[in-house]
């Protein structure tokens, strides 16, 4: 028998996702079985996957010992990245990085053992702020992400009332986050809200856009405004806000509109990037304002407030 003791971090979950965390070993067919069984059972007595738990409770599984995890023993992944970060801002709930283009936030098909979370995991932990022995089933996770080859401000929540609070403040689009790109040709308009028709491949991995609808497409909407001209280079540096939120949305829309971003492989024109000696797209998240229209929680404190990454590369070369 093992017992869960659940703890700030693991209440308000329900059952069935507290174990799905805690024991990712059990498969569910046995998980829902288990609990139907009181194999399973919480403070000694029933209880159902839709149970929602509290801070204190007592979770106990009557289950083999094959299904808890052998290797908790072995070094965390997570120490296998760098515990250097730029930090924009930081506090007991959240932190706020400057990510660098050509690092992934999470594991992807390259299999590159660095990655952004992995660095905030490494930092936390030797802060003594994180010990994955002492948690159930939570760690330190981002609640936006930005493509490896683009650099700007990730959000990590340090505890999970703060990972709900914000994943739901994202879905309801109460952050505004502005981005800095370089694009190849000078927009005639100083400032447009740009339209489009927008679809993903997902053989390609690359973005089909259209001025009129298509059969699955989505709607796509940006806007923009030009904050600075390089006449003699045909460059223009843009502030961008996605009014929708689309795979390359940015890259996609304005290479459709005629003016690509400079250092973009995919949507750009590489002969033209290498004239201008840019090996990465110039494309950065560089502001971020907590804009909240419903109540914050406990991160209501960081209502109406902005923060910026100080230096933007391109900015400074180009501008």
């Amino acid at each position: 028998m093992k017992e869960f003791k659940i703890n700030a971090n693991d209440a308000g979950q329900r059952v069935d996702k507290f174990l799905t965390k805690a024991v990712p070993l059990l498969p569910k067919n046995l998980l829902y079985k288990y609990i139907r069984l009181k194999r399973i059972k919480l403070n000694g007595k029933r209880c159902e996957i839709s149970t929602r738990l509290s801070q204190g409770d007592v979770m106990q599984l009557y289950i083999n010992d094959e299904f808890f995890d052998k290797g908790s023993a072995d070094k965390p992944q997570f120490l296998s990245s760098p515990a250097s970060l730029d930090i924009v801002y930081e506090d007991e709930n959240i932190l706020l990085c400057d990510k660098p283009c050509g690092l992934v936030v999470h594991e992807d098909d390259s299999g590159s053992a660095d990655t952004l979370i992995g660095r905030i995991q490494h930092y936390l932990y030797n802060k003594g702020e994180y010990d994955p022995d002492s948690e159930n089933s939570f760690a330190p996770a981002l609640c936006n992400r930005i493509d490896r080859n683009t650099g700007g401000i990730v959000i990590c929540a340090k505890n999970a009332e703060s990972l709900r609070i914000l994943n739901q403040k994202v879905k309801d689009r109460e952050l505004d986050k502005r981005y800095l790109c370089v694009t190849v040709g000078i927009p005639q308009k100083h400032s447009a809200e740009l339209k489009a028709y927008h679809q993903r491949n997902e053989k390609t991995k690359v973005v089909k856009v259209s001025d009129k609808p298509f059969p699955g497409c989505k709607t796509m909407m940006t806007r923009y405004r030009v904050t600075a001209e390089n006449k003699q280079l045909g460059l223009a540096l843009l502030e961008v806000e996605l009014v929708t939120g689309r795979t390359h949305q940015i890259r996609a829309h304005l290479a459709h509109e005629g003016y690509p971003l400079l250092g973009d492989g995919k949507y750009g024109i590489n002969k033209v990037n290498r004239s201008y000696n840019v090996k990465t797209q110039a494309l950065y998240s560089y502001k971020l304002t907590f804009d909240f229209s419903t109540d914050g929680g406990i991160l209501e404190y960081l209502n109406g407030r902005s923060f910026e990454v100080s230096k933007v590369w391109f900015k400074d070369k180009f501008f």
